[in-house]
């Protein structure tokens, strides 16, 4: 409803580890901070352990965990500065777009070429 739209591309290998990691898009400074926080912490990650930063990252924007115990500390420290979104509710899902586009992606939602865009 408010005109955010991301495309993500990933690069995975045959390991299914993704190499490269970047969008497109227009929106808002909290949707595209994330998107562009996004690209840089999965670089080297497997798509299993990037669902798994995805479900981490939900959980601390919506309030429901921080994200510590998690095999992803780093990354999960580096994005903390988004978690002042769970006290605006409206503004998780900006943070969280990017989030479920690449999720989409490594489901296999996207246009067969890797690429998937939502809004």
């Amino acid at each position: 409803m408010c005109g955010d739209s991301l495309t993500i591309f990933l690069t995975l290998d045959d390991q299914g580890v993704i190499r490269d990691a970047a969008f497109e898009g227009k929106g808002c400074a909290i949707s595209i901070a994330s998107a562009s926080m996004m690209t840089e912490v999965l670089k080297g990650k497997t798509a299993e352990e990037a669902k798994r930063l995805f479900a981490a990252f939900h959980q601390m924007c919506t309030g429901q965990a921080n994200g510590e115990g998690l095999d992803e500390e780093d990354a999960m420290e580096r994005l903390q500065v988004l978690s002042g979104v769970r006290e605006f509710p409206v503004r998780v899902k900006c943070a969280t777009l990017a989030w479920h586009t690449m999720s989409a992606a490594v489901d296999g939602d996207g246009d067969g070429d890797g690429d998937v865009t939502t809004e």
